[in-house]
């Protein structure tokens, strides 16, 4: 890497797109003082720039409650004073005084905390809640570095006019924001053009750093970037990497400006989307310290998806594929399970549910006399399968990676203690229609997921010629009415006003209401929309609200 200065620069700033582990620390910190280093010793930066809530990770939740927590965050701060010598540190974290505790932003510098800033505007919908842990702050923070006044702001207070334009009132030539926003569809998007406002009404350059690597749900991108007082993107990180990204200001009309540098490309919604997936599956198994995993191939897309995700997160060494057959599987799923197994290089290996079935349908036998045949069979051979994927989780200390869509736990097209046995879901927030755009855009990369198992109908093969279609619309209705009644909150009659057929939105709308309790006990998975199940969409189990009747 070339770190010569122009001659002309009068500030170095790095952005440390670093991902961090929630509540570890120690880590944290060294990460913290490692990047600091590296970014004042290989690239000469006068600042380098670390996301919002640096030593805890974000977010912690009720790890903010626990009495120690801030001792250590105080005992950190201290060792990036003691440790980082030569250059000025922006780095997150809580801060407990006596009227609350507050989201902060210290500026080390040469052994001492020569500024703070502190969190004005707190989220507190989607997937946010800082009000439960936060009081606001007050004023503005503006700093001087290497003779540039520097006004600093975290995350949340760029969306809103007022901190911005008060640290430019006081001086600022140049604002900082400190990030843990989250990625869904589109958010790259709406960052820039919320940062773009803020610049229109400052003429101050914005850099913008983000955290990166995946929290549980949530997977943050990355995606830091600097935008000048035009508005034009000036440096921009790739999304889901880690890296120490420098950007070069020189004086400009009274202020700064930044030079030019390399601007990754943003990806289309697919690819997004994807990378996002892969983040956030390697980040759960990772950082909860798991072997591998083992995913259930079936020979249809959905677990073909999954597979795919597992071994472009973790490799094919770490991933075993199980295909458990039963009396209705086709030969074709059998065939094509072993196709994309083989295509991507994982351990393969075949377990009949047969036995384990049979043994059900005898034990159960005097029970089940006179009763015809339903559900409760095909939810025993999904339930035989979930026992075997687990036990094989136990015994070799890989987590089972379910893999159900959000179309089918929209409406409850799932097995509880069956299909939905399991310990990460990383499709359960992708509709049925972005499944199959996702497997495209892999194959796209290197042909893994048999074409036939793109083309063929869907089914779950627990009955004779069984379709998906034979209990629910067909996809391609059901994923609009979906995105209608769930993505946007539309009533009833609004979306029967856009053409859909009343009574299917009536079925699909009751099928959502009554199937909260599935999704309760589902495990957790990957957000990429703005209305995840669990953490966007929180709605009661029991209740007397029935949407269908009310027309709400």
């Amino acid at each position: 890497m070339n770190t010569a200065r122009p001659e002309h620069a009068v500030l170095r700033l790095v952005m440390a797109q670093v991902d961090l582990l929630v509540g570890d620390i120690t880590a944290n910190t060294e990460r913290v003082i490692a990047a600091a280093q590296r970014a004042r010793d290989e690239q000469k930066a006068d600042l380098v720039v670390f996301p919002e809530l640096t030593l805890t990770g974000y977010p912690p939740e009720d790890l903010l409650l626990r009495p120690g927590l801030q001792l250590r965050v105080d005992e950190a701060l201290d060792r990036i004073c003691a440790e980082i010598s030569g250059i000025h540190v922006l780095v997150g974290h809580p801060e407990q005084t006596s009227a609350g505790r507050y989201n902060t932003a210290s500026l080390v510098y040469q052994g001492k905390i020569v500024a703070r800033c502190r969190k004005r505007h707190l989220p507190n919908y989607s997937v946010f809640d800082e009000k439960r842990y936060f009081i606001p702050g007050e004023g503005f923070c503006v700093a001087d570095v290497a003779g540039v006044r520097v006004g600093v702001s975290i995350c949340e207070d760029i969306w809103m006019p007022e901190p911005a334009r008060a640290a430019a009132d006081a001086g600022a030539r140049l604002l900082v924001n400190m990030n843990a926003s989250p990625f869904h569809t589109g958010k790259g998007d709406e960052r820039e053009a919320v940062v773009r406002k803020r610049i229109a009404e400052t003429t101050c350059p914005v850099v913008y750093v983000n955290l990166v690597g995946g929290q549980d749900e949530l997977v943050f991108d990355g995606e830091s970037f600097v935008l000048d007082q035009t508005g034009t993107t000036r440096v921009r990180a790739p999304a889901c990497e880690e890296g120490l990204y420098p950007v070069d200001f020189e004086r400009s009309d009274g202020g700064v400006r930044p030079l030019p540098g390399a601007v990754s490309p943003r990806h289309d919604e697919v690819a997004s989307v994807y990378q996002a997936l892969v983040l956030g599956v390697r980040s759960y198994i990772e950082k909860n310290g798991f072997r591998g995993v083992v995913v259930g191939l079936s020979g249809g897309i959905d677990s073909a998806l999954v597979l795919a995700i597992a071994v472009d997160a973790i490799g094919a060494q770490r991933v075993q594929a199980v295909m458990m057959p039963s009396r209705y599987t086709a030969d074709m799923s059998r065939e094509d399970a072993f196709a994309e197994a083989r295509a991507l290089g994982v351990e393969y290996r075949e377990i009949s549910i047969e036995k384990p079935f049979e043994a059900f349908l005898e034990v159960l036998s005097d029970a089940f006399a006179g009763a015809a045949a339903d559900t409760t069979e095909e939810n025993i051979q999904a339930r035989c399968r979930g026992v075997i994927l687990m036990a094989l989780s136990n015994k070799q200390g890989r987590i089972v990676l379910t893999t159900g869509n959000k179309s089918e736990m929209a409406v409850g097209y799932a097995t509880l203690y069956g299909d939905m046995a399991g310990g990460f879901a990383p499709i359960k927030d992708v509709p049925k229609l972005m499944v199959y755009r996702l497997c495209e855009y892999r194959n796209a990369q290197s042909a893994v997921i048999p074409q036939r198992v793109l083309e063929r109908p869907p089914s779950a093969e627990l009955a004779p010629d069984q379709k998906d279609e034979d209990s629910l619309p067909p996809y391609t209705l059901l994923d609009p009415i979906l995105e209608g009644y769930i993505e946007k909150d539309m009533s009833i009659e609004a979306l029967v006003a856009r053409g859909f057929d009343a009574a299917t939105v009536r079925r699909i709308a009751t099928l959502v209401d009554r199937n909260e309790y599935k999704r309760r006990q589902a495990p957790p998975g990957v957000r990429i929309s703005q209305r995840a199940f669990g953490r966007d969409r929180r709605y009661p189990i029991t209740s007397g609200f029935i949407s269908v009747q009310l027309g709400d």
